[in-house]
């Protein structure tokens, strides 16, 4: 019932949200009149409204060029492979011809792969970058069956193949594990398409390291509670009705509530940019919470086995954790270069958890393992915004130019 009553009052939301995302374009447009301060208040509020809501569509990637250089180029975007719950979706430049294949690894913890990018826009600078573009699981039918930790791995085993060899791999947040994992099946099994690369960017390899708060609700309650609480049954009348989820606003209302007061200052604050012509600053805090308010769900396999082996056993740096059935072994990885970037001020992923892959990939040479911390920057400065252009991505850059 739980997903049935927020989607009840979803709807009726949406239907405020259009009355006022409509009523702010006529204000605006009457804004430039001689009488524009009464107008630009009112227009101003109903831009806050129409923002406040979720939505479950996808946003655009909308990245038609890249400047390279002071250059303009143009890019081309499309699916080069597809299953039942994520499109492989591959940029590149009309120039790209030689450059690295890199795999941009998303995170499937409520938003879409949109939320990179960002990143996407950098890397393309200098790779042709593939993207794990995972569908909503709400528009997913059930007969496309389960989704777990293990389908996701595979997944980035089946994209690596498909990409060839001599591709890089460059994980963000939550998928750290997956592509760790995934990169130590290919090394175990003697795979010829192992990547040449792998970027681990802020990513739970060891969350026993300098727990945050996220990681202290993920062990405050047993796995039990939150398959029985967390989980929600997507109303049937959606294309993916039936399927069992964790649904996204559950997600996206947990990471809210733990900054609340920031996310109401800069309401405030669009308003007040808004009202005072400061046209910059308010279109920056719109963007962004109209791409933060894009949410997916989770199917639920995947997501109980992510807080139960991740976060609360830590079954991969204690060498438990399996992939169908086989142990992984980090160990195994003797071909690929890695590199670990975390932020100073990461408040989800701590320092010292993604670095944790440093010493499970003991089967490297010294040479072979880099590490990157980045000083100022919080969770998401490490993958988008001035620090992640200018200081971050040179140091990615130059870790896949070097694996080549």
């Amino acid at each position: 019932m739980m997903y049935d009553s927020y989607q009840a009052l979803a709807d009726v939301g949406d239907a405020v949200r259009l009355l006022a995302f409509n009523a702010e374009r006529i204000l605006t447009t009457w804004a430039s009149g001689p009488f524009a301060s009464p107008f630009q208040r009112m227009a101003a509020y109903y831009e806050v409204v129409a923002l406040a809501g979720f939505t479950h569509e996808r946003p655009a990637f909308d990245v038609p060029s890249v400047e390279v250089r002071g250059e303009t180029i143009p890019v081309e975007e499309e699916v080069v492979l597809s299953t039942d719950f994520c499109d492989l979706r591959r940029f590149r430049k009309t120039s790209s011809a030689g450059e690295p294949k890199v795999l941009l690894v998303a995170p499937m913890s409520g938003h879409f792969a949109t939320l990179l990018r960002g990143t996407l826009k950098t890397m393309l600078r200098d790779h042709e970058v593939y993207v794990t573009d995972w569908i909503n699981p709400r528009i997913i039918p059930l007969d496309a069956g389960p989704f777990a930790l293990d389908d996701y791995t595979q997944h980035l085993i089946d994209f690596v193949r498909h990409m060839g060899p001599d591709s890089h791999i460059v994980a963000v947040c939550q998928p750290a594990v997956s592509a760790l994992a995934a990169t130590a099946a290919m090394a175990q099994e003697g795979a010829n398409h192992q990547p040449a690369s792998l970027t681990l960017m802020a990513g739970p390899i060891d969350t026993r390291i300098s727990p945050t708060k996220v990681n202290d609700l993920a062990n405050e309650k047993p796995i039990e509670w939150f398959r029985d609480k967390m989980i929600g049954t997507v109303p049937a009348r959606l294309k993916g009705g039936g399927r069992r989820v964790y649904p996204g606003f559950l997600q996206l209302s947990a990471f809210m509530s733990m900054n609340a007061e920031r996310h109401a200052k800069s309401f405030v604050d669009l308003f007040k940019h808004r009202i005072a012509g400061d046209f910059e600053k308010a279109d920056a805090i719109h963007e962004f919470y109209k791409e933060y308010f894009a949410i997916m769900d989770l199917s639920a396999d995947f997501y109980l086995e992510t807080v139960e082996q991740v976060f609360q056993k830590n079954l991969l740096p204690l060498g438990k954790m399996k992939f169908k059935g086989k142990t992984i072994e980090p160990r195994a990885i003797k071909k690929t270069f890695l590199l670990t970037v975390e932020g100073e001020k990461d408040d989800i992923c701590a320092i010292g958890q993604t670095l944790a892959a440093q010493d499970l990939c003991g089967g490297l040479r010294p040479y072979m393992k880099t590490h990157h911390m980045q000083a100022g920057v919080g969770h998401y400065g490490v993958f988008n915004g001035r620090r992640w252009d200018n200081q971050i991505y040179p140091v990615v850059r130059n870790h896949i130019q070097s694996s080549r």
